[in-house]
C-alpha cells in the first residue's frame, strides 16, 4: 500500500454535506504535501485508523473511555508507517478490546475526521487525520479493556449522547445505517 492507495480512497469517498467534502480535501492537501503523513515522528500531525464497531442490530456500539483524552471514543490508532489504514483500523480495533471476529460493512471510508491532540508526555499537540470504516461485531463476545482506556462498552444511542458531546462521535451515530433508537 501506498500513499496512492489513500488517496483512491479518498477520491471514492461520498461527502454528506460540505464539511465532509471539506475535510476530504483537506486529507488530500495534507497527503500530497506530506511525503510521511503515515509516521508518528511527523510532528504537525500524522494519519490515524479506526473503526465504527456496531451490532448487528445496528443499535448497540463499541466504545472505549480513552485514559489520555478522558473521553468516549471510536477505536483506533497510529498507521506507524502503515499506508493500509483499512488494516490498521481493523488491528487498532482487535487489540483494544480483544474482539475477535470485528469485520468491515465495506472497506469504503465511512467518515473522516481532523482533530486537535494535545501536547501530552513531551509530544507536541498535533492533528490526527483519522480515516474510519465501519464495522460489526456480536455484542455479546466479552471484551478486554486495554491499558490505553479507562472502559470499554456497547452503548445505545442514547447512552452514547448521555456520554458525549464530541461532534465527530455523534456525527458517525448519525450516519449509521439502520440506526434503531
Amino acid at each position: 500500500m501506498h500513499r496512492r492507495d489513500i488517496l483512491e480512497k479518498l477520491s471514492q469517498f461520498v461527502p454528506l454535506d460540505q464539511r465532509d467534502s471539506e475535510c476530504r480535501d483537506r486529507f488530500v492537501e495534507f497527503i500530497k504535501a506530506n511525503q510521511d503523513c503515515f509516521e508518528r515522528s511527523l510532528e504537525i500531525g500524522h494519519i490515524t485508523g479506526s473503526a465504527w464497531i456496531v451490532n448487528p442490530g445496528r443499535d448497540r456500539f463499541l466504545l472505549t473511555f480513552h485514559k489520555k483524552l478522558e473521553l468516549w471514543l471510536q477505536l483506533g490508532g497510529h498507521a506507524d508507517g502503515n499506508a493500509d489504514v483499512f488494516e490498521v483500523a481493523l488491528r487498532e480495533a482487535r487489540e483494544e478490546s480483544g474482539v475477535s471476529n470485528i469485520a468491515p460493512l465495506s472497506e469504503r471510508i465511512f467518515d473522516l475526521d481532523i482533530h486537535r491532540i494535545p501536547e501530552h508526555k513531551g509530544v507536541l499537540e498535533h492533528l490526527h487525520y483519522d480515516v474510519r470504516f465501519i464495522c460489526e461485531a456480536n455484542d455479546s463476545k466479552e471484551l478486554t479493556i486495554s491499558d490505553e482506556s479507562h472502559d470499554l462498552r456497547w452503548l445505545t444511542a442514547e447512552e452514547v449522547r448521555e456520554r458525549t458531546t464530541e461532534e465527530s462521535i455523534l456525527r458517525m451515530l448519525r450516519k449509521t445505517p439502520r440506526l434503531s433508537e
